[in-house]
Parts: C-alpha cells; sequence; structure tokens
C-alpha cells in the first residue's frame, strides 16, 4: 500500500474550539497526525510527501473566492484593532439577509462568516498551506490508484468531508476525498464511489456531488438529529438533478456497535456494489470509536478490523483520505488495524 503524508500539516495547530457554549481546546492537533504515523511505522509503512495541491487543481471543487479566502484571511485577520490570533466569525449571513443584500462585502470579518459554517475550523497564519499539503497527499492517492497502483492511504490532516465548495467547516477546510474522486474522474474513471465510514456525516462531499450522477457519495454517521453537522445527513436525502439517487445516507443510533455499524457499513457498500463504479475513494475516520472524547458510537478495535476486511472485499482501487478521530492514545492502533485488516 502506498502511503502519502506531508510534513506541512503541524503549521495547522488550532487553539480556538467552543462546545455548549464553552472554550474548549480544539481536538484537531498536530498530535493526530504524529499518533497516525505511529500506526503506519507498527505496519512497516513508510510515507512519501508529494507536491502540495496547486490552487488549479483545488479549483476542480472549490470556488476561486473561497480559496481566497482561506490563502489570504489570517494575513487580513492580524490587521485588524485588538484581533485574536485566529479567524473566527462572530457573524454568519442568515437566509434573510442575504436574500435583502444589496452587495457583497469584502471586509475579512464578512468574508469569515460566509465562508465558514461554523466556529470549528479557525484559521491561523498555517492553516492554508496545511490545508493544500493535505489536499496535495489525497491527489498522489488518486494517482497513484489511476496509474494502477491499486490502493493509497493519504495522510490528510487537516481533515476535509466537511468542506463545502465555497464553505469551511469541522475542522475541514478543502474538501480531499471530493479532491481524490474529482481527480479520479479526470483521469478516467467513469463512475467514482465515495464512502464515509467517519462518525459525522459527509456533508460537504454531499453538497459537492449533489446534483451529479457520476460520483455516488455514502456516508456511516451518528444521527444528525443529535449530532454535528445537525442540519443534513438524514436517510431521506437521496440526490438531486442528474444526482437524484446517488446519495445514501445511513444515519445510526446512539450508541450503536460493531454489530450495527458493521450492518450499515455493509449496506452502504451494496449500494456501491450496485453502482459498479471504476475507482473508490474511503473517508476513514476513527471517531466512532467508542474511546472517542465526543463519540456517538461505540466501534471497537475489532470493528474497525473487519471494516477494513469488508471494504477490501469490493476489490476496487481505492484511495482512503483520513478524515477524523481524535483520541490521540488510540488512533494509531485504529488505523493499524484497520490498514491490517485491509491487508496492507
Amino acid at each position: 500500500m502506498k502511503v502519502f503524508d506531508h510534513p506541512a500539516e503541524s503549521r495547522h495547530a488550532p487553539q480556538f474550539f467552543l462546545m455548549r457554549g464553552r472554550l474548549r481546546p480544539n481536538f484537531e492537533v498536530p498530535a493526530r497526525a504524529a499518533a497516525l504515523r505511529e500506526g503506519l511505522r507498527s505496519l512497516g509503512l513508510s510515507s512519501e510527501a508529494p507536491e502540495p495541491a496547486s490552487r488549479e487543481a483545488m479549483r476542480s471543487v472549490h470556488g476561486a473566492a473561497y480559496l481566497d479566502f482561506l490563502e489570504d484571511a489570517a494575513r487580513d485577520w492580524v490587521a485588524l484593532p485588538e484581533a485574536g490570533p485566529e479567524v473566527v466569525p462572530n457573524v454568519h449571513p442568515t437566509p434573510e439577509m442575504l436574500a435583502q443584500s444589496s452587495r457583497s462585502n469584502g471586509h475579512v470579518i464578512a468574508r469569515a462568516g460566509a465562508h465558514t459554517a461554523d466556529n470549528a475550523c479557525p484559521i491561523g497564519p498555517g492553516t492554508f498551506e496545511a490545508a493544500a499539503a493535505a489536499a496535495g497527499c489525497a491527489l498522489a492517492a488518486a494517482d497513484h490508484v489511476a496509474a494502477g497502483g491499486g490502493t493509497a492511504y493519504a495522510l490528510c490532516r487537516p481533515p476535509g468531508h466537511h468542506a463545502y465548495a465555497t464553505r469551511a467547516g469541522g475542522h475541514c477546510y478543502v474538501n480531499n476525498a471530493a479532491l481524490a474522486a474529482q481527480s479520479l474522474r479526470d483521469r478516467g474513471a467513469q463512475r467514482v464511489a465515495v464512502l464515509d465510514i467517519d462518525s459525522h456525516h459527509g456533508n460537504g462531499t454531499q453538497g459537492i456531488f449533489w446534483d451529479r450522477g457520476d460520483v455516488l457519495t455514502v456516508s456511516v454517521h451518528g444521527d444528525p438529529g443529535r449530532y454535528y453537522p445537525w442540519y443534513v445527513g438524514f436517510a431521506e436525502e437521496r440526490g438531486g438533478g442528474d444526482g437524484a439517487g446517488a446519495n445514501l445516507n445511513l444515519p445510526l443510533a446512539f450508541g450503536s456497535d460493531d454489530a450495527a455499524w458493521l450492518a450499515a457499513l455493509e449496506e452502504g457498500m451494496a449500494a456501491v456494489r450496485g453502482f459498479r463504479p471504476d475507482a473508490l475513494v474511503l473517508s476513514l475516520g476513527f471517531d466512532a470509536s467508542k474511546d472517542e472524547p465526543l463519540n456517538a458510537l461505540a466501534v471497537t478495535e475489532d470493528g474497525f478490523a473487519r471494516a477494513g476486511e469488508a471494504v477490501a472485499s469490493l476489490r476496487l482501487p481505492t484511495a482512503i483520505c483520513q478524515e477524523g478521530g481524535y483520541n490521540t492514545d488510540i488512533i494509531g492502533q485504529l488505523l493499524a488495524r484497520f490498514l491490517g485488516g485491509f491487508g496492507a
């Protein structure tokens, strides 16, 4: 298995995190990547550092104005009087505001509200560099798969599946899985499936491919009626336009264990088989673990190993993009168990 990792991930070290009205330390920290690297080393897997994704490459799924914001926001923010160390919006435009607005506003505070879905994606001086590096890992994995390499793992940090085409959210800035899927399409795959097993719904990926029938999006996640992203991720969301029927959400009750999670995974895999894709992108998260700090599900190490075996049984060229998983004491071992089950 080919592995891609980039040291620029450490340039993104967010501090701000708001949870139920309380400020908490951010969970999406460089120690996550260090733990995942330990898991790779335990399997004897070494990594390569690819080139960061270019603006042109990221434009395949993201808007130009949004990428401008990601690149410039930290610089513009620190020029504000009494600015904090990170870009964190204090206002988001509501539908009523947008419906009645007479002009766009280029002020960094207005842009921060418009280009972020929540307050869980603070932007610091190294965020854009890290996000471009993570995107480069995803693209390198897709390139390896498209060239006939079989399977590749991209240690993407920051993660990406909550990022929409023009909006960051949930620790995510550039949608790595969407980039990989689009790259596979551009490299000749007629149909691509994205299977997301992070415990949070892959709302950004769903949004990017919502009206497309050439990319199937499947997400197995905790019930959004009680869990991030709260407003989307329900079973009746099936896609729109040309993408009608090409989106499948499999929300699970809080506390669901290995049996329920693996059953939902099998249902999602059945949809993938029925779609008959030429390649697969796997959004791999470990926050479904029973030992996660903000867990909704209760998956064990054995559950992740069995999930690896299950996904491998699809026998598809596969680009694996790392998403969540925030317990740095265990995520390395969980990665080792999953990839071991996959056959790495």
